[in-house]
């Protein structure tokens, strides 16, 4: 869950519509402490043992929410615009990944020695949590690893639970059976705190063909994926310290006191796994997932080559109000980047694009709601809340 130029998406709920995840640039920096790299896991020829999207496959629900162990990678994407009731706004981003250091072993029984321990390391996980005050301008991003066992993260189908330590996401027991069962989402980071409620309000999406979303040409550079593109949302938001973006204290010495919002609004689910997706050619993608306050969505990938230039496999869904999916290709839209921002280490990333859904006639402005939405963390990327905007009128979608 998309700028170096490796990774853009754009998911929105209310006021706003939309949440940008941008990666732009060249390098990306290894995980201290998990010896993961972005780009070698989306990229990697390293393929033997493990399992390839090669061809439509038979979802099977709830099942297919827990993990895929025969596949490379895999990831759970929450992300999310909220509001308080006296109009203060808010973005967030919950990220579960999973990356498998080594296939699984398939040994049978007698030709086993001994039992595998429970500290045994084969699967990594990562999340990465973030939170932008739109009104106060701040962006706070936090991330942490583990290993899976013994239970330190992990995940489980049913009844669905994703955890890493004491972050996770759960659904209760007694949810019952099918798509609109709540989900809560429970994160305490050192700078703000996410007790969310989950529920949809539409049914799955399928993504690509029939949930085959093939990245390149080269057979196997695909990925599973599906989305619930609207789950209404509530809960409560607290910022620790709302006096920073980076805990310090303030000019007196002492810590703002934390602030907490009761806030409600739509959420947006990616789910994806694969082996690997980007071709030898490609360097990344921009991706946008879009809520409008009219009940359709869209989603929205561009694939870039080496040169920046839009690949043909890029591909999308626009879902109307019934849930009703559309496929959306390369020769449907025309992306344009207006407006640029500079990080700390000189990379440039879009913040402002011009967006025009050319089969239906339809032209958007989608504009970072905060322009430093940068994700500085172990893996690099921007990924932050936009505004959408109707490209004649300028009026607010969302």
């Amino acid at each position: 869950m998309k700028h170096k130029r490796t990774r853009a998406s754009v998911f929105s709920t209310g006021w706003m519509t939309a949440i940008l995840i941008a990666v732009a640039g060249c390098e990306i920096p290894e995980v201290p402490r998990a010896s993961l790299n972005l780009r070698d896991v989306l990229t990697t020829d390293e393929t033997l043992g493990f399992e390839r999207a090669y061809e439509k496959r038979q979802f099977d629900f709830p099942a297919d929410h827990g993990s895929h162990p025969g596949f490379r990678n895999e990831w759970w994407y929450f992300t999310g615009n909220l509001a308080t009731g006296n109009d203060r706004h808010f973005g967030y981003q919950v990220t579960f990944f999973r990356t498998a250091l080594s296939p699984v072993d398939i040994s049978p029984p007698a030709q086993t020695s001994g039992s595998r321990s429970t500290w045994t390391v084969r699967d990594i996980w990562m999340v990465h949590a973030a939170v932008t005050d739109i009104s106060a301008g701040l962006h706070h991003a936090e991330q942490r690893f583990s290993r899976s066992g013994p239970r330190l993260a992990g995940v489980e189908a049913e009844p669905f639970q994703i955890w890493l330590d004491d972050w996770h996401v759960s659904e209760p027991r007694d949810a019952g059976e099918g798509d609109l069962s709540p989900w809560h989402i429970s994160i305490d980071a050192d700078r703000f705190v996410l007790e969310l409620d989950l529920r949809t309000e539409k049914k799955k999406i399928l993504q690509g063909d029939h949930g085959l979303s093939r990245k390149s040409a080269v057979a196997g550079n695909a990925s599973y994926y599906y989305s619930y593109t609207r789950l209404a949302t509530q809960g409560q938001l607290v910022i620790k310290d709302s006096a920073s973006s980076d805990g310090r204290d303030g000019n007196d010495g002492q810590k703002a006191a934390a602030s907490h919002y009761n806030v409600t609004g739509y959420s947006w689910f990616d789910r994806e796994w694969s082996t690997s997706s980007l071709g030898a050619g490609q360097i990344g993608w921009d991706w946008f997932s879009l809520q409008f306050d009219t009940g359709e969505e869209l989603m929205y990938y561009q694939l870039l080559d080496r040169n920046g230039e839009p690949d043909s496999h890029s591909q999308g869904s626009w879902i109307d109000k019934a849930g009703r999916k559309t496929s959306v290709t390369r020769q449907d839209m025309q992306l344009t980047i207006l407006k640029t921002w500079r990080a700390p280490d000189g990379q440039i990333y879009p913040i402002e694009w011009q967006m025009d859904y050319l089969t239906r006639d339809q032209s958007w402005i989608v504009r970072a709601a905060v322009a430093d939405q940068f994700m500085d963390l172990a893996v690099q990327y921007w990924e932050g809340a936009v505004e959408i905007h109707d490209a004649t009128t300028m009026e607010l979608l969302g």
